[in-house]
């Protein structure tokens, strides 16, 4: 395994510890994946919300608490460079979904 993709996974696997802790509970929020620039220094957290009605919420919910989370990442992180951080919703997972439910209206 590369060493973005340790990063990334790493960065994924915090990141959800981090916001199982910090969510307010109003929506169930799930880090799916995240991605790490060949230089280390820009990571994508991807995320999906349920329900979807929260989704605008719980996005703007995490990109406030990024600053916490790249501290918290500092601190359980052996890397010297800690990426800067950005969110986004996870569009192809929420296109697999509505997939599903097309194929089970069948």
């Amino acid at each position: 395994m590369q060493r973005n993709e340790k990063v990334a996974n790493f960065i994924k696997e915090q990141t959800a510890f981090f916001l199982a802790r910090e969510d307010n509970k109003t929506s169930l929020i799930t880090v799916t994946s995240a991605t790490v620039s060949p230089d280390l220094k820009r990571a994508t957290i991807y995320i999906t919300v349920f329900p979807d009605s929260k989704e605008k919420f719980a996005l703007e919910f995490v990109k406030r608490k990024r600053k916490e989370l790249r501290e918290f990442l500092k601190k359980n992180m052996t890397v010297k460079i800690i990426p800067l951080i950005d969110i986004a919703i996870d569009l192809g997972e929420k296109n697999r979904q509505k997939i599903d439910e097309l194929l089970r209206a069948k």
